[in-house]
Order: structure tokens, then C-alpha cells, then sequence
């Protein structure tokens, strides 16, 4: 029988305005290996940036695993863990006070990759020196900067 793995998973989103130029990155590590990723947009918003740093960590796994994803994204934390996405999706898209739910592109995109892996999340402060965190925030930084030319 295959054990599943575990892997840890970093990611981070900034954004210049919101909208604006934006960007995300990525640390994602298994068994003492780091790989980066990173990527933006010349017109998004922060809650995006910080969506689709999720989705490129998850996506870029090959199989199955076991990720404790760590980010700062209250966001993205909160709408999972307290099920509010679910919520959401349900309604049709529409939130708790009757408003349409934003970024729900980046949900549907999000949603099948927490039911392909077993995701758990960290929420860590952003701008508190977390290493990781730290590092996901110059690359997101680096990639808003190349999008606002």
C-alpha cells in the first residue's frame, strides 16, 4: 500500500492598488526539496493574487497528498475552514448578505484541488518575519512589480 505524502506549501499575494498590478508566490517542499513559483497580473486584485497562489501550489502536485498549506491570507483561510465557500457555492454564489460572492472563477478552480488533496491550513501574520512567508511575499512582490510596467 502507497503512503500518501506530505508536503508543505507556502504561498503569499500582493498587489499595488485593488484593483492593480498584482502578484502571487509560491514555496512549495517535500522531503527537504523547495521548488518556487510564481506569477501575476497587470490588472487584480490582493484576494485574487492570494487565490491563485493556493491554486498553483496545489496544482502543481502530481498526486495526492497530505499538505499543511501555510499563508496569510485570512481570506482564503476563513472562507475554507469556517465553510463559508461551501456556503457560497450552495447559494448559488451568493454570500450571507445577499451579495455575489467575488473571485468565484478562482473557487471553482480551488475547490476540486481540497477534495483531490488533504489540505490542512496555518494562517501565519503577514510582515512578521515567518521565513517562508517572508520569501512567498519578495516573490509576489518581484511578480507585481514586472506586471505594473
Amino acid at each position: 500500500m502507497k503512503t500518501i505524502k506530505t508536503v508543505e506549501i507556502f504561498t503569499d499575494g500582493a498587489c499595488s492598488g485593488n484593483p492593480g498590478p498584482g502578484g502571487y508566490g509560491v514555496v512549495l517542499r517535500y522531503n527537504g526539496v523547495e521548488k518556487e513559483l510564481s506569477g501575476g497580473d497587470c490588472a487584480t486584485t490582493n484576494n485574487r493574487m492570494e487565490l491563485l497562489g493556493v491554486i498553483t501550489g496545489l496544482s502543481a502536485l502530481k498526486e495526492p497528498c497530505r499538505v499543511i498549506l501555510t499563508t496569510d491570507s485570512k481570506y482564503v483561510v476563513d472562507s475554507v475552514t469556517k465553510g463559508w465557500v461551501y456556503g457560497w457555492k450552495t447559494k448559488g454564489w451568493i454570500k450571507s448578505d445577499k451579495k455575489p460572492a467575488l473571485n468565484v472563477d478562482l473557487w471553482e478552480q480551488l475547490l476540486p484541488l481540497l477534495e483531490k488533496h488533504e489540505v490542512s491550513f496555518n494562517w501565519v501574520k503577514g510582515h512578521a518575519g515567518h521565513p517562508e512567508n517572508e520569501r512567498c511575499d519578495r516573490l509576489a512582490v518581484e511578480q507585481r512589480d514586472l506586471h505594473s510596467k
